[in-house]
């Protein structure tokens, strides 16, 4: 061996051994436990990153920015107080929503992994948290695309000369209570938009006890959403970095000439007015704070996993704080402008109708299916309104839901990667798979009682699930782990640690936060019920919660494994399962140069 070959050897082990003090003065000052590290076996050799920045954030905002946004945020600040809830909605941003989105793009983009295997490695006493979040994602999707296939009903029925709920001379109308204009929300009498959304798209029974026959129309159009939704995905984030160009960004513009539109309608102004008119003693409200806090839970998608795993695709080093700023002010920022949109043709409607505001205003499937179906019906070139409408939505609800079907088949490779393509061959039969399934469990969804089942499934997954699995997250991450972890996880990736403003949300006013909302549910918990009337029977109620613990098991379960599992004492297990896992990091993080 000559000299200078010597000397470059010397070189190589002195630059090496300088990249590991320098990995090691990054950790400088945390507590004396096992080094967290990406696993030399993580997926993240295997599979893709995302193209470029600019994907990874359109994903983040089309998931973000979904049907909530339209349907949910402008009911429920009309309802907390109008422009008064502005207040405790942007303190529940700041407070909590910023931080805990920064704290999963930290914890995805620093494990390589879905939230299963790298919540696994943070806390092993809480896995099951990850494995719950999977869960949660899954039922979600298998009745979410129901939303889209309502959509896609609509859309169809847009593309005619006169729109079919336009009037009550049509079979599937009961006309003794059907009203050719809006009668509002107190009366006995129904819109004909109203009348059509029953007894035309869902052909409803009478309750949960009679499922009645299928919907072969819409089973056909549920079909075909999960066809699209397929073709969004079946490539991984190539194919989705590439949908969400367009998806993410033109319901922007269909928003934007819709309140053009509106902003033109006589009454407009008042419905904006309305909307907006500060009502400042429902602030003294602590219940208009815990609405602000869940808005933003489950708008911007914490505790769903889904943002972990789309950050697990990232680069080592990309700068997810200028990501967490955009996602999180896009996303609340759509949410007013939808409210100005909405208001603006709910103003209109109440001029038309001589009603008062109050007697129009609804939220959920209500708004965007009957409503706003109402309004187009008075506007020059009713179809052409309708269909932009309609096909905004279709985007809205595909980014959101493909974002949600990602997480399953994320946590499926990180898991089981090797062994699911020698059996499946290719990934692309893995996303087949995943989506046939969600697609057979969501068809009583679209049979006559569907209606019934779809909203007992959103209220015991997206409502009592939720707040349980997002407060065992945060404790798992902010308090176990800890936010000194958590920090040199974000400085070795970024170069800089967070600033203070970030480590007291995660030491203190977001895990306060989550718990104040989860107290707050379970003292002002009410069972789920459809429209004003409808109740459900004891034994839906019962298979409500089954639905519910079908992801929350997973938490003491997982507990109960990793103590089983462990070796010694009853404490040396303890201290085990709440220390972080000790792994390596792999052999593409070492080299890294900021």
């Amino acid at each position: 061996m000559g000299l200078g070959a010597q000397n470059t050897e010397d070189g190589l082990m002195l630059a090496a051994a300088a990249e590991k003090m320098r990995m090691e003065e990054d950790l400088l000052g945390e507590a004396p436990v096992k080094e967290l590290r990406c696993s030399p076996s993580s997926p993240r050799r295997d599979r893709e990153t995302w193209s470029g920045r600019l994907q990874f954030t359109l994903a983040c905002v089309g998931y973000a920015v979904g049907l909530g946004n339209v349907w949910r945020f402008p009911y429920l600040c009309y309802k907390s107080g109008g422009g008064a809830f502005l207040i405790p909605y942007l303190v529940m941003l700041l407070l909590c929503g910023i931080p805990l989105l920064l704290m999963e793009f930290t914890i995805g983009q620093y494990m390589c992994l879905g939230p299963v295997h790298a919540l696994a490695k943070i806390c092993p006493l809480l896995k099951g948290v990850g494995v719950a979040t999977v869960v949660i994602s899954f039922l979600l999707c298998t009745y979410y695309n129901v939303i889209i296939t309502w959509a896609l009903y609509y859309l169809f029925n847009s593309l005619r000369s006169s729109l079919p709920w336009q009037s009550c001379n049509n079979t599937w109308n009961i006309v003794e209570n059907c009203s050719d204009g809006f009668p509002g929300n107190a009366t006995h009498l129904q819109s004909a938009s109203q009348q059509y959304f029953d007894y035309r798209l869902l052909q409803m029974s009478s309750g949960i006890e009679e499922i009645g026959s299928m919907r072969w129309e819409l089973f056909g159009i549920l079909l075909l959403a999960w066809i699209i939704v397929y073709f969004c995905i079946f490539k991984g984030i190539k194919s989705t970095g590439k949908v969400v160009y367009f998806t993410a960004i033109f319901p922007y513009l269909i928003l934007i000439i819709l309140l053009i539109n509106n902003a033109q309608l006589p009454g407009a102004m008042d419905g904006i007015f309305f909307f907006l008119t500060p009502k400042w003693s429902k602030l003294l409200e602590v219940q208009v704070w815990v609405n602000a806090a869940a808005q933003i839970f489950n708008s911007i998608g914490i505790g769903f996993g889904t943002m972990i795993s789309m950050a697990s695709y990232n680069k080592f080093n990309h700068n997810i704080l200028k990501d967490t700023l955009i996602v999180a002010v896009t996303n609340s920022v759509t949410s007013i402008f939808a409210g100005f949109v909405v208001f603006s043709a709910i103003g209109y409607m109440g001029h038309q109708y001589k009603l008062p505001v109050e007697d129009i205003a609804t939220d959920g499937p209500g708004l965007v299916f009957v409503v706003y179906p109402e309004v187009f019906v008075t506007m020059p070139i009713a179809p052409m309104w309708a269909t932009l409408f309609f096909f905004m939505l279709l985007c809205l609800g595909v980014d959101s839901q493909f974002a949600m079907v990602e997480v399953m088949v994320t946590s499926l490779m990180d898991g089981w990667g090797k062994s699911l393509l020698q059996f499946f061959k290719r990934k692309e039969l893995l996303v087949l798979a995943v989506c046939f399934v969600a697609f057979i469990l969501g068809i009583p969804n679209v049979t006559q009682g569907g209606i019934y089942f779809f909203q007992l499934m959103d209220h015991y997954t997206a409502v009592v699930s939720l707040m349980f699995l997002a407060f065992f997250e945060v404790v798992a991450v902010c308090w176990v782990y800890g936010v000194r972890r958590l920090s040199n996880n974000y400085k070795e990736m970024l170069g800089a640690p967070p600033n203070l403003f970030f480590k007291l949300c995660w030491w203190v006013a977001s895990p306060s936060l989550v718990t104040l909302i989860l107290v707050s549910s379970i003292i002002r918990y009410t069972p789920a019920q459809y429209g004003k009337m409808y109740t459900y029977p004891p034994w839906a109620e019962g298979l409500g919660w089954i639905i519910s613990l079908c992801s929350i098991i997973w938490i003491p379960l997982g507990a109960v494994h990793t103590l089983y599992t462990s070796k010694g004492s009853f404490i040396q297990r303890l201290y085990s399962s709440v220390s972080p896992v000790n792994d390596i990091i792999p052999t593409e993080h070492k080299n890294i140069r900021r």
